[in-house]
């Protein structure tokens, strides 16, 4: 699909004041101010954030009263259930959760409840069977925030309820004896971006304090708290939320301490992903290889094996689970290029992919634990919503589906203008899930496809590409590039540096690597200096991209690649296009370019 490439408007005497003021190198006073950072002191505190940055535990709304009953439970042996999500963020937000009452010995369990059989929630089923084994008070992770039914049956019930949890709400807040969530109505919390596992971990952090009976916790804890903050530092990553403020913080410290302080489990994880002894952890460490081994586990129905994973004390446990995740999550890939080939198949057949709005696509028999993936990757691809819904083989059961958005599309708000057409329906500003009978889709599709016309006007639905600065590849040295790398952790809000340079050729026919060639490596050339590059998931592009006539303009992300002890600078492709000539100057800031079009190369 055609993208737009903008330049960022660069101030240089800015980036000068910058440069001599907070002692960075030129090249990362222009990417800070990129970033909107123009003061010394902002830029001291964002390269370098101290874990004494976090908001202490107790201003987060709620997180004292939930840390309170807790404590009480501990003390009065009552048996207390963590109750997570099945996701990557709940997986890892109940372990460390768990792990924190099991440290102070709290009579403590977890239940994950399975995907495909109960889906994302608080479940009546569930609470009803955790009260009849004994349960006695039930807290959440990652979830709970929109169960208001199910927050009175526990009532019934006799359950303690304590939600924690980052999602939007329904029309009132369930009924529990606390309620953790850092936009929580009433409340002034100065940061709403945690994720799942972020609030998890403040509630563990308040939990150690009053066991403390301190301000500072006491050191076993204070180690307990450093290894968690890596399990939080995943479902961080995982979940996409913005990774600004304490997400910084605890992505920056927990990387450090997944390669410090990993537990069994994550220690055989990291082998088996060939990332032990890496001197460090990225972003996409975690979201390429760490991730998506908890995630398939919770997309194939089996979560709870993944919080065993990360909570045994059992090295041959350890190694049997994380060997048997890894072999699912290849299972689960399998799966996904199946059904991403029958949905975008679907998609060039059912819809004018210049001029529809959203798509939304069903398969009878698709597993309904990979269509989110599936959607992503089209939202990605065409730049626009995508709902991707699995349908009973038998048409007995309703279909399950999951939505992605884009920007300038809230999933949450779009589900329920249609949700007269759902049975059930979930989720934030990027993503959601719901329940369809598989009658109701022609009618949903149609809504759902006008709501998204009204919320995106045709002249937005092209995915535009900010790029941070023009660059050659002489320029790009390892010392340059691991320069660039201070500015980490990347993900939403703090993306990779984006760069472009102009004149290039491709001195080797690209090829596909990767299981079934989604990917591309390709050899690039520019006045005399060689890259490599790797372009994810375009091996569909390898044709398009092989006829391509030189000069061509590139886009893409520089990295440090350790590989054998070596470490050379890659380009991760974004994208690419022929132009006409070799100007010698960037565009205008803030211009936009066509991919395809003539004219400025970057």
């Amino acid at each position: 699909m055609t993208k737009l490439w903008r330049i960022r408007p660069h101030d240089p005497e800015r980036i000068a004041f910058l440069e001599r003021e907070a002692k960075v190198p030129a090249v990362v006073a222009q990417l800070l101010a990129c970033r909107g950072l123009h003061d010394a002191e902002q830029i001291r505190e964002f390269l370098n954030p101290k874990l004494s940055g976090l908001r202490d535990p107790d201003e987060l709304p709620g997180a004292a009263a939930a840390a309170d009953r807790l404590m009480s439970a501990i003390r009065d042996r009552r048996p207390i259930v963590v109750y997570g999500d099945y996701d990557a963020d709940g997986i890892t937000g109940a372990a460390l959760l768990y792990e924190c009452l099991t440290l102070l010995g709290a009579q403590a369990s977890y239940y994950v409840p399975h995907r495909i059989d109960e889906g994302y929630g608080l479940h009546e089923e569930a609470l009803r069977m955790l009260a009849g084994r004994g349960a006695s008070l039930v807290v959440t992770v990652d979830c709970g925030i929109a169960s208001i039914a199910q927050a009175d049956i526990a009532r019934e019930l006799g359950l303690e309820l304590i939600i924690t949890d980052h999602h939007e709400w329904g029309e009132r807040l369930p009924a529990a004896a606390a309620i953790v969530h850092p936009r929580l109505p009433g409340s002034a919390y100065p940061f709403g971006g945690l994720s799942g596992a972020g609030v998890a971990f403040k509630v563990a952090w308040a939990v150690c304090k009053r066991a403390s009976d301190a301000k500072k916790v006491s050191p076993p804890m204070r180690e307990f708290l450093l290894k968690a903050v890596g399990l939080a530092a995943i479902g961080t990553v995982a979940d996409v939320v913005p990774l600004v403020d304490e997400n910084r913080i605890l992505v920056h410290h927990g990387l450090a301490s997944l390669g410090g302080r990993p537990g069994l489990g994550m220690q055989r994880l990291l082998q088996l992903t060939k990332l032990a002894g890496k001197p460090a952890l990225a972003c996409e460490d975690i979201g390429f290889m760490l991730a998506p081994r908890l995630n398939a586990a919770g997309r194939l129905g089996q979560a709870q094996l993944a919080v065993e994973l990360l909570t045994t004390n059992s090295a041959e446990r350890a190694s049997a689970l994380a060997d048997y995740l890894h072999e699912l999550n290849n299972s689960r890939d399998s799966l996904e290029r199946s059904i991403y080939l029958a949905a975008h198949k679907q998609a060039q057949e059912q819809f004018d992919l210049e001029r529809d709005a959203a798509l939304v696509l069903a398969g009878r028999d698709w597993h309904p634990g990979v269509v989110g993936i599936v959607a992503g990757r089209l939202a990605e691809k065409y730049h626009r919503p995508v709902v991707v819904v699995a349908l009973d083989g038998l048409g007995v059961k309703p279909g399950v589906g999951s939505v992605r958005g884009v920007a300038g599309f809230h999933v949450h708000q779009a589900l329920a203008a249609c949700s007269d057409y759902l049975l059930s329906h979930g989720g934030h500003a990027a993503a959601g899930g719901l329940k369809i009978e598989e009658v109701q889709i022609e009618a949903f599709r149609e809504e759902f496809c006008r709501f998204a016309a009204e919320m995106i006007p045709a002249g937005e639905r092209i995915a535009e590409l900010w790029i941070d600065g023009e660059t050659t590849f002489s320029a790009l040295t390892l010392q340059a590039v691991e320069q660039l790398e201070s500015l980490g952790p990347f993900g939403e809000g703090n993306r990779r540096p984006l760069l472009c340079a102009a004149g290039v050729s491709i001195s080797e026919s690209p090829r596909a690597i990767g299981g079934g060639g989604r990917h591309l490596s390709l050899r690039l050339a520019q006045h005399g200096s060689r890259m490599r590059g790797v372009a994810f998931g375009q091996g569909e592009r390898i044709d398009e991209l092989a006829n391509l006539a030189a000069p061509i303009a590139v886009v893409f992300r520089p990295i440090v690649n350790h590989f054998q002890g070596r470490r050379t600078v890659e380009l991760h492709i974004v994208d690419w296009r022929t132009v006409d000539g070799t100007p010698d100057s960037p565009p205008a800031a803030g211009s936009a370019y066509a991919t395809g079009s003539a004219g400025a190369p970057c």
